[in-house]
């Protein structure tokens, strides 16, 4: 349906509506058909472009490939300030850049006439190709129509662009041109001044006739100062610390800037450099080494070898003004080259070369070091909404194994939105919402579970030179918070967690969420299979059966043999497993999905060295997935799922993020590795479940890797409360779940019988007696679209409990389209007077549908204004009721319409819209 322009002026006119709305004529939250991805090359400045009309991505090639422009399209938004890396990784303990330009004067904003002036880090990853290559499902999908309304496709259409880049050149020894060099093979040079801390009166930077050999206290400084030569952009030392086992005054370098002092050292005593007093790398005492400083683009790069032909980057850190002077030697703590400490051992050490250097010769056509493999990044953009997809695939090309320590896949340096003295909780955030399918452990049944590999931090860069007190998430960066530390043998692959990045065009809540929803219908269809869930207390067969008949009698389409129901699919008895599998086949039969439940989180393995070791669980408890009886576990619940036939399964806790310290489990090697490990056995194992067409509740955010729902997001405890009380906490609950989730994503909860205590006052059986409060019940969710754990030994106790349960049933069946559609929120329960949502579904005939609900004791007669603007309707509406009875109804320059209504006490009024 096509959306007039005047439609968008309409939306800065209401509050219920986007307070910042498309630029474009058609609003693609309404009709996304005209918004298809594209790749191409732009003719005059050879950018590569993701563009898909709502969102695009720009990627400068040349003299590396680096993201210089990302564009909200619908608000007409650059959203980056500064160029950045396109990824990290760090391999052997060593860091390096992927891609990246470097050269821009200021972070503040990116200028179309920088980006030819731009130049290359010559030690990060360089750009060699790029493909464009058929878009793939990230796993497979045994659809259930049956539980669908609508057709969504997978993998989502789009285009899927990959960036290959290899490693940086090979560099035994700098190539520019000397501009000084000094090898110590006489008196010293007078352009040379010894700096010595007081107290040792041998101290020197001269000993026995050695120019360069330092005689001082361990905790001591001595060391010689030089002017920093006109022309010079790097330094090399090679120097040898002999008995010298310091700590934190080892020999090095200094280089004195205006104001500044930049320290670059070796610590003996731990074996490590450190720079600026961050220790970093390994370095071997026995051995000589050299360090080298070069600087480029405002930072110092600096690096270390000891056998000439690997080289360490041990730090970056920022060097905004050229040097003055250099230092070499002990230079001290500070590297002042006058301070001491307590230790008061002589020691000597050597400095035997100091060469300083000018600008380095290009590296493009230099051979790419062998010891370090290939690197992808991929990017895909889906066709009709604006989200990007970005992940790393690293290849082992050497001939021997790598450790793969940490990545960053993604690092975008974002335009501020605003700024102050001091962090705030209500600090406003770039138009962005993050995801990655490293997700576990979110309490809040939110997509804040996907935040585990999101980081928003400061960019200390453009603090430094452009801001003073706090500049709000300057940085969004998606890497793991520890690991994944995975070894990676020669041949093999390395695929990062994906993230996804979905671009906001509005500030209005309402419309930030539809936005959310739709990506999660994109990336994650499974999540809108939606079936009528019955969850069983018992387990023998004579009550599955029986529970089986109510289910098929009433349209529910689900069972779920629920916790406390003595199911136990750990068994190991083929006995077991036949009579679930003969009972799972009947269920079928029906057309009913049966299932168990399997707790995770909260209990421990057979063997408690199985569990988790060395930090505190989560939740007190948790066995270890990379233990041997973690894998047994997983396997068993494939074994078991897959022989009985069974369709559903409901993990609860789930895979928390726990971390385990064990250094004897079979499947990770320590503490460092294991949240990688546990995540990936997990996911792997939802994966299949996807697969085999095995619907999975999980009360955690594992929609990515295969979930099909979380809970709704309630307390447990509000169940044992007074029926009365209970049917508006469930409005509340639905209400406030459902701005990021979709009716379709979260389960709610229905305690047929005593659940958390409470007695008969907060149940519902016998369920005749209660017939009109369980009527409130099924209008509550069904009329929401969304479904609940009706938990109990049975679905109705007589004819009429039967005949309202079926009747409901019906209703759902009959909207399903429209009921699994978007809600817009349009009061929240609060007791005091109406409250009620509007499913919106502009692709289809039923373009809206209406729940209002009265909680008084009296009637409502009301005209209440309804906002129609997302059912996609531009002029007239017709508007049903259950009776069959309709009227037409304007729409006013708001998209609105003014329907008078009566609620019955306690009840509720339903509208078709068309």
């Amino acid at each position: 349906m096509r959306i007039r322009t005047s439609r968008q002026a309409v939306l800065g006119a209401t509050a219920l509506i986007a307070l910042c709305f498309p630029a474009s004529a058609d609003d693609w939250l309404i009709d996304p058909a005209p918004y298809k991805a594209k790749v191409f090359q732009d003719q005059a400045t050879g950018d590569l472009v993701l563009d898909n009309g709502l969102a695009r991505r720009v990627f400068r090639l040349t003299p590396n490939a680096a993201t210089v422009d990302l564009v909200n399209l619908s608000s007409d938004e650059h959203i980056l300030r500064a160029i950045a890396p396109e990824a990290r990784v760090t391999i052997n303990g060593a860091e390096f850049e992927i891609g990246g330009l470097k050269g821009q004067p200021i972070a503040n904003f990116i200028k179309a006439e920088w980006l030819d002036r731009l130049q290359a880090n010559p030690h990060a990853y360089r750009f060699a190709e790029w493909k464009e290559v058929p878009l793939e499902a990230r796993l497979k999908w045994k659809r259930r129509t049956e539980w669908l309304s609508r057709e969504l496709p997978w993998p989502p259409p789009g285009r899927h662009v990959v960036l290959r880049f290899v490693p940086p050149p090979t560099r035994v020894a700098l190539a520019g041109p000397v501009v000084l060099d000094e090898p110590f093979d006489g008196p010293l040079k007078p352009e040379w001044q010894v700096r010595t801390h007081a107290g040792l009166e041998r101290a020197s930077f001269r000993n026995e006739g050695k120019t360069g050999e330092i005689m001082a206290y361990a905790a001591g400084a001595v060391c010689a100062e030089h002017p920093w030569p006109a022309g010079a952009v790097s330094v090399e030392l090679l120097m040898d610390s002999g008995d010298d086992v310091s700590e934190g005054w080892g020999p090095g370098i200094a280089l004195i800037t205006d104001g500044r002092v930049l320290t670059f050292i070796t610590n003996p005593g731990s074996g490590k450099y450190s720079a600026n007093g961050q220790a970093a790398g390994t370095f071997d005492r026995t051995k000589p080494c050299r360090l080298r400083v070069g600087l480029a683009h405002g930072n110092a790069v600096c690096e270390a070898t000891q056998n000439g032909e690997w080289w360490q980057t041990i730090a970056t850190v920022p060097c905004p003004k050229p040097p003055v002077a250099l230092r070499v030697g002990k230079v001290g703590r500070d590297g002042s080259g006058k301070n001491a400490g307590a230790d008061k051992t002589v020691v000597r050490c050597h400095m035997k070369r100091v060469t300083w250097r000018g600008a380095e010769p290009s590296v493009s056509k230099l051979p790419g070091r062998s010891d370090l493999p290939e690197i992808e990044v991929h990017y895909e953009l889906y066709d009709g909404l604006p989200l990007f997809a970005k992940w790393l695939v690293i290849r082992n090309t050497t001939s021997g194994t790598l450790r793969v320590n940490s990545f960053v896949s993604e690092e975008l340096r974002l335009a501020n939105v605003e700024r102050g003295l001091h962090p705030s909780p209500g600090v406003e955030f770039p138009p962005l919402h993050v995801e990655t399918d490293y997700s576990f452990g979110s309490g809040g049944m939110t997509p804040d579970g996907g935040q585990q590999a999101v980081s928003w931090g400061n960019d200390e860069e453009y603090m430094r030179t452009t801001l003073s007190g706090y500049g709000g998430p300057l940085m969004l960066q998606c890497k793991l918070r520890t690991g994944p530390e995975r070894d990676l043998p020669p041949g093999e692959v390395f695929e990062t967690c994906r993230a996804f990045e979905l671009l906001l065009d509005s500030t209005e809540r309402e419309r930030r969420g539809l936005a959310v929803r739709r990506m999660h219908r994109t990336i994650a269809p499974w999540s809108q299979e939606n079936p009528l869930v019955f969850h069983l207390v018992k387990s023998d067969p004579k009550s599955i059966r029986e529970a089986i008949v109510q289910a098929h009698e009433v349209g529910f389409e689900m069972i779920i043999l629920s916790f406390g129901s003595g199911f136990n699919i750990e068994s190991a008895d083929p006995q077991y497993l036949a009579t679930y599998k003969e009972l799972a086949d009947e269920a079928r039969v029906k057309g009913i999905a049966l299932g168990g439940y399997s707790l995770l989180a909260s209990r421990g393995a057979a063997n408690t060295n199985d569990n988790t070791q060395g930090v505190a669980a989560m939740y007190g408890l948790m066995p270890c997935l990379g233990a041997k009886w973690g894998q047994w576990y997983l396997g068993q619940l494939r074994h078991f799922l897959g022989e009985a036939g069974f369709a559903v399964l409901e993990h609860d806790g789930s895979y928390p993020g726990d971390r385990c310290a064990a250094t004897y489990h079979p499947g990770h090697r320590a503490l460092e590795d294991s949240q990688w490990v546990m995540w990936r056995a997990v996911t792997d194992f939802y994966k299949w479940c996807r697969s085999e067409g095995v619907f999975l509740n999980i009360p955690d955010w594992y929609f990515l890797a295969g979930g099909s729902k979380c809970a709704m997001h309630y307390r447990e405890e509000n169940w044992s409360l007074p029926r009365a009380e209970q049917e508006l906490i469930e409005r509340q609950n639905i209400f406030d779940g459902t701005w990021q989730k979709t009716p379709s994503m979260g389960w709610m909860f229905v305690p047929l019988t005593e659940y958390h205590g409470g007695g008969a006052a907060a149940t519902i059986e016998p369920l005749d007696a209660h017939r009109d409060h369980y009527e409130t019940r099924l209008a509550n969710l069904l009329g929401a679209g969304v479904q609940a754990c009706f938990r109990g030994p049975r679905l109705y106790d007589t004819d009429a409990t039967k005949a309202l349960v079926k009747k409901w049933v019906t209703f759902y069946k009959t909207h399903r389209q429209v009921l699994d559609g978007d809600i817009i929120h349009l009061r929240r329960p609060n007791g005091l007077d109406w409250d009620g949502l509007l499913h919106v579904n502009p692709q289809g005939k039923e373009k809206g549908l209406l729940m209002l609900y009265n909680p008084l004791n009296s009637e409502i007669r009301r005209t209440v204004r309804i906002p129609l603007y997302y059912t996609g309707i531009e002029d007239a509406a017709t508007v049903s009721g259950l009776d069959g009875k309709s009227a037409t109804y304007q729409l006013d320059r708001r998209y609105d319409i003014a329907l008078p209504v009566v609620i019955p006490a306690r009840g509720f009024a339903c509208r078709i819209i068309e």
